[in-house]
């Protein structure tokens, strides 16, 4: 398979289809290599990644339980129990953020989505490697409480939560090519 088919058979595989083992050191700096040429204007590398892995996912997974309950005391028990479970499934959770500098000639929205390019090329470098992935935002990516014990500065924003792991064989099969004609056309002036 060439690259070009390799980059498309990519697609975001749910957490509970991801399994041991995750990748290990030499990969994720592999990953990391390809995740930093993302464009850039300005040379800003806004982009910032935690690991969690082993024993910190059980603290990470009672983080986003307490934060979801200090959001809403009555969030219903099967949502805290996907809270509780998901870091739990994937070997590898990476929170994904971007520190934003005031820069006269790079607004925030270049370096958004200067981070954004960087998480797609993770995720195919990821995939590139042989595992899974998806990347996930919800309420506990905007959350405060959540960014603060992460370690997040005051001018860094969280882009949410990247799962990684080997897929698993119940994985469901990939879902038909969208077509490509209602979101391209070619613009006459």
């Amino acid at each position: 398979m060439n690259n070009f088919d390799a980059l498309l058979a990519r697609r975001s595989i749910p957490v509970q289809y991801l399994t041991d083992p995750g990748p290990d050191d030499a990969q994720l700096a592999a990953a990391f290599e390809l995740a930093l040429r993302a464009p850039d204007h300005g040379r800003l590398q806004p982009w910032h990644y935690r690991l969690i892995r082993g024993a910190a996912r059980t603290k990470f997974s009672e983080l986003l339980v307490g934060r979801a309950l200090a959001r809403d005391p009555a969030t219903p028990a099967p949502q805290l129990d996907k809270l509780r479970n998901r870091p739990l499934q994937a070997p590898l959770v990476i929170a994904l953020s971007a520190v934003l500098r005031q820069d006269p000639k790079v607004p925030e929205i270049e370096q958004l989505l200067a981070a954004g390019s960087a998480a797609m090329n993770l995720l195919n470098a990821f995939h590139l490697q042989g595992f899974g992935a998806i990347w996930l935002t919800g309420p506990s990516s905007s959350d405060p409480g959540v960014a603060a014990a992460l370690g997040c500065q005051p001018n860094e924003r969280l882009l949410g939560f990247m799962y990684v792991g080997t897929i698993s064989a119940q994985a469901p099969p990939a879902l038909a090519r969208v077509a490509r004609a209602p979101f391209v056309e070619e613009w006459r002036g």
